[in-house]
């Protein structure tokens, strides 16, 4: 059995649904499970709704349209659909009269969109003569807590999914179950979604739960790659990657898992393929516990743009422990979370990248220190076997060296696969050209 998931860009039309639709009956024997995501810019478009709904109006046409024409270019009938629909506008107009939108309702309005998404991609594959049941997420088990907008899913799925789902698993039928993502109930029956990361996180959760062979995720990439390929075009497949430098890179950028999602599968050890749904031949990149084969020095290189730097200097004679303490206790106050850091006894610099506004919590910071805050920088990371770590930066810093570029930053040490230097932000694309030019030879 293998777990395979489609994000909203993979099936944003009929087309695009025909396609995955192909992909689904090209594994039919290794007995897929599906995870879809709503379709293309659904979600953004249930968001509008919402907030035109607050104001007022209701008005759900851009949702209705994109489904109905769907529905008809496929040559289907899905009155599963139809149902949905009227109980959005029911829900759209109860918002209009309260004019409130509560985490609660907001949650129960965006899951419409992997609602419909499954039911059309059923209907599809049972005229195309693929036998196929969509689920609600709660249909097979998901239960979450009640933390609306980034719910967290309780252990008792655990146990739920492989029960739901026994028949397929143990071919009592061949009806291929379509999934939503990103959504569950809590224990009051209550429609919560899984924030970040969510459809992700079901299609790990439903694989690991099920013990199975191999979880995809399909992209339109030939899986992971040494770097952006639109910044590098030389850039190349990862043939494998351990969790740990899946989630160092999708914390450093890359368009990778998000690292929550990974939580499931590394308690079970089930691997998860990133595939290309435009190359299907591509074996794509395998995300192991451990390298199977020789561990390569340098994995990839990503980037965040965009990070502000504060360097902050102890301007009162406190000790280490007082010091480090009263810095962390703000960043935990105001809820921004440190990307980079590096520390000495009574000086710390560190990066966020945050569009909120940091007056108040440089405020706070000053009262015990000398704090500069610097905007328009950039957190280059080399994901690699750091026990190499003096090669690989003799290799990286004598390439920079000889373009004139000078780090303003550099961390190593805390994760064994990652070391990450800070740039100027117009210079990232460069420092990453001349990395790739001089790691990957």
């Amino acid at each position: 059995m293998i777990v395979m998931k489609f994000g909203g860009s993979s099936v944003a039309n009929a087309e695009r649904i025909r396609h995955v639709a192909s992909i689904i009956q090209a594994y039919r024997k290794d007995r897929p499970v599906v995870v879809l995501s709503a379709m293309g810019d659904t979600t953004d478009h249930l968001l509008e709704a919402a907030d035109m709904a607050v104001r007022g109006t209701v008005d759900c046409e851009k949702i209705e349209k994109l489904h109905r024409e769907t529905a008809k270019e496929l040559g289907v009938t899905v009155s599963a659909i139809d149902e949905l629909l009227e109980e959005l506008k029911t829900l759209l107009t109860g918002i209009s009269m309260l004019r409130e939108l509560t985490r609660r309702t907001r949650d129960y309005l965006v899951s419409f969109g992997e609602r419909m998404s499954v039911r059309m991609m059923a209907a599809y594959l049972k005229q195309q003569g693929t036998d196929a049941q969509f689920y609600d997420a709660w249909d097979i088990g998901m239960v979450s807590d009640s933390n609306y907008m980034s719910a967290e899913l309780l252990d008792d799925v655990w146990e739920n999914i492989p029960k739901a789902l026994s028949d397929y698993r143990d071919k009592k039928t061949d009806a291929i179950p379509i999934v939503t993502g990103f959504i569950a109930k809590d224990k009051n029956g209550i429609i919560t979604t899984l924030g970040r990361g969510g459809s992700d996180l079901s299609a790990t959760m439903i694989g690991a739960a099920m013990k199975a062979d191999e979880i995809q995720t399909w992209k339109d990439v030939d899986g992971i790659m040494t770097t952006d390929p639109r910044v590098v075009p030389e850039a190349r497949p990862v043939p494998e990657v351990t969790y740990e430098e899946a989630q160092e890179l999708a914390m450093f950028g890359a368009q990778v898992l998000h690292p929550r999602s990974m939580i499931p599968c590394r308690k079970t050890g089930t691997p998860v393929r990133v595939k290309n749904s435009y190359n299907i031949k591509s074996p794509g990149s395998l995300i192991v516990e451990s390298h199977t084969g020789q561990r390569p020095p340098v994995t990839a290189i990503t980037t965040v743009k965009n990070v502000t730097l504060i360097d902050i200097q102890s301007s009162r004679m406190l000790g280490a422990s007082g010091f480090l303490a009263h810095i962390f206790n703000q960043f935990l106050k105001w809820e921004i979370s440190i990307d980079v850091i590096a520390t000495s006894e009574v000086s710390v610099s560190l990066t966020v990248n945050t569009k909120r506004d940091l007056t108040g919590l440089i405020e706070d910071l000053s009262r015990v220190a000398e704090v500069h805050a610097n905007k328009d920088k950039a957190i280059v990371t080399i994901i690699c076997d750091a026990s190499h770590s003096s090669n690989i930066l003799a290799q990286a810093f004598g390439a920079l060296s000889e373009k004139g570029i000078n780090v303003q930053m550099i961390s190593q040490g805390a994760s064994k696969v990652n070391i990450s230097m800070l740039v100027q932000n117009n210079q990232a694309d460069d420092v990453v050209r001349i990395l790739h030019a001089a790691l990957f030879k």
